[in-house]
């Protein structure tokens, strides 16, 4: 099925202008028929983040469900990682949150949660998206159209299981949090001090347009500043809906998604706690990482990039943990999707625990020069049957067999391609990569849309 309006993560768009009130109740409306249709629980769970347009979209969304006869629950501004947690522990037959996650302000989003906490599968959406093309005249009146609550009882009992994470707590321990002014400003900083850190924040006073304007998990440079000038014992530092979460040692050095794995795994590894030993991660995993897991006896399973399909591949291994560079991590035993607050939670136990500063872990294992190039294409179709582009990747390949990797694949919800390059020197790596970049140059009329050294700063 040709999808119109959901994407890789639930639907994405201008506020008011591609994203329309009138659109989200459509898809209120269709999912609460849905809803009913499945025989689920005829009630379902509201958030969002800080964005001005919340409040208008939610509504909308809102009075959808409350029009197909489904109650809904309002938390306000929460974590994406609260929503899943209250839908699959609570009598409720899907989760929503309104959020762009990481995107500007005048953007915005709506990402739909199956009972079971977990995203939507595409199934389920394609769906939904049915349903929207044609929904019924007819319509549930008096007692039978939904009621619409809000409530923070439910935010209660989540922040009370967050409190649960970490038995040894944190007394004695420095926290500086960045909220990107999004959905984390109040819990992230909250649930730290509960549990007896001395905590610091930036990023933490929404206006409805600074999220994500200043700092968070995108751009972490506000967060490596702060820690350097400072030296807490770790900055955390999360997106828009708080869903992930990036770290800077006190020397301000970035700890991503696959450090933040790489300090997790070794230390449960040897404490016992990581059976079985392995770790999911995706095709843009640093190869430093994958090999200092094998040096700890750690087997390293790859999927395409996406948190869902890290979350599918954990429950087909019965893996514990598994994540992406962004600093989407999720830990099987805790939940289904990425949460930054449980990850936060997390790393700072393997601190107090282990006993041992952010920068000493750092230096556990050595990133290899990898590099991520967006190519600009006036169209993405047919580009990896060009004879040309054909030649040359088989070219590339056979250049680095043994030294590193070549991915190159189609953007999901743009027109260019992106081109990751990884290998065990950078001089390799970086004639690679522009041997695939100039061919695409001439054979499709592609231009470098942008240039990314992940070596050490974020992935996808």
């Amino acid at each position: 099925m040709n999808r119109k309006h959901f994407g890789t993560d639930g639907l994405r768009g201008i506020a008011n202008h591609t994203l329309t009130p009138e659109l989200a109740f459509k898809v209120g409306f269709a999912a609460g028929i849905y809803v009913r249709q499945q025989r689920l629980d005829p009630k379902v769970i509201l958030g969002r983040d800080t964005r001005r347009s919340g409040p208008m979209l939610g509504a909308a969304l809102a009075s959808g469900f409350c029009s197909a006869g489904i109650e809904v629950m309002s938390l306000g501004i929460v974590p994406t990682g609260c929503v899943s947690f209250v839908t699959r522990t609570g009598a409720y037959g899907m989760g929503s949150v309104i959020s762009a996650s990481h995107n500007p302000a005048p953007d915005n989003g709506i990402k739909l949660i199956g009972h079971d906490g977990r995203k939507l599968p595409d199934e389920a959406e394609e769906i939904i998206e049915a349903l929207m093309a044609n929904l019924p005249d007819e319509r549930p009146v008096g007692a039978g159209v939904g009621d619409l609550v809000t409530s923070r009882e439910e935010v209660a009992r989540y922040m009370d299981y967050l409190e649960t994470l970490v038995p040894e707590s944190l007394e004695g321990i420095r926290v500086t949090v960045d909220g990107a002014h999004g959905a984390a400003y109040e819990l992230g900083p909250e649930i730290f001090r509960r549990l007896g850190a001395n905590v610091d924040v930036i990023g933490c006073k929404p206006d409805g347009m600074n999220i994500n304007s200043e700092g968070g998990a995108t751009k972490p440079h506000a967060i490596q500043g702060f820690t350097k000038a400072e030296k807490p014992h770790l900055g955390v530092s999360f997106d828009g809906d708080a869903d992930r979460v990036v770290f800077s040692d006190e020397q301000g050095r970035l700890i991503n998604g696959d450090r933040t794995l790489g300090l997790w795994c070794a230390h449960w590894r040897k404490c016992g706690g990581l059976e079985p030993p392995l770790v999911v991660g995706t095709l843009m995993t640093n190869g430093g990482f994958e090999k200092y897991m094998a040096e700890q006896g750690i087997r390293l399973e790859r999927t395409a990039v996406g948190d869902k399909y890290v979350s599918a591949k954990l429950i087909e291994l019965d893996a514990k943990v598994g994540g992406e560079q962004s600093g989407h991590i999720i830990f099987s035993r805790r939940g289904p999707t990425g949460d930054g607050l449980i990850t936060a939670l997390e790393v700072l136990r393997v601190i107090k625990r282990e006993g041992r500063s952010a920068s000493e872990f750092y230096g556990d294992f050595e990133n290899w020069p990898q590099l991520l190039v967006n190519v600009s294409l006036p169209s993405r179709d047919g580009w990896n049957q060009n004879e040309e582009i054909v030649a040359a990747l088989k070219h590339a390949e056979t250049a680095i067999e043994g030294h590193g990797r070549v991915m190159v694949r189609a953007s999901g919800t743009q027109p260019m391609v992106r081109v990751m390059v990884e290998a065990d020197c950078s001089a390799l790596r970086d004639k690679v990569a522009d041997s695939i970049v100039g061919a695409m140059e001439r054979a499709l009329a592609g231009k470098v849309y942008s240039r990314v050294d992940l070596t050490y700063s974020l992935g996808e």
